[in-house]
């Protein structure tokens, strides 16, 4: 089962989600506004960490911190 999680949608209308698989892999799917072409691309996580410092990152780091903000409440 996938699972799908919107992570940014930018003003051009360029789209990242946080993708979970049914294989178990994890990574962000970048879809283009369809004025670059509406390209589609699948990111390791830590080459898409490493391409930028854009919003769609930040938000990224975010979600991570929030699991790790759960982590903490529960020890």
């Amino acid at each position: 089962m996938k699972k799908v999680r919107k992570l940014y949608i930018s003003p051009n209308g360029d789209r990242w989600y946080l993708i979970g698989d049914a294989s178990g892999e994890i990574f962000v799917r970048h879809e283009a506004n369809i004025a670059s072409g509406g390209h589609v691309a699948h990111i390791e996580i830590g080459t898409f960490l490493s391409s930028g410092r854009g919003p769609e990152h930040q938000e990224l780091l975010r979600l991570i911190g929030t699991l790790l903000d759960a982590e903490m409440a529960h020890a």
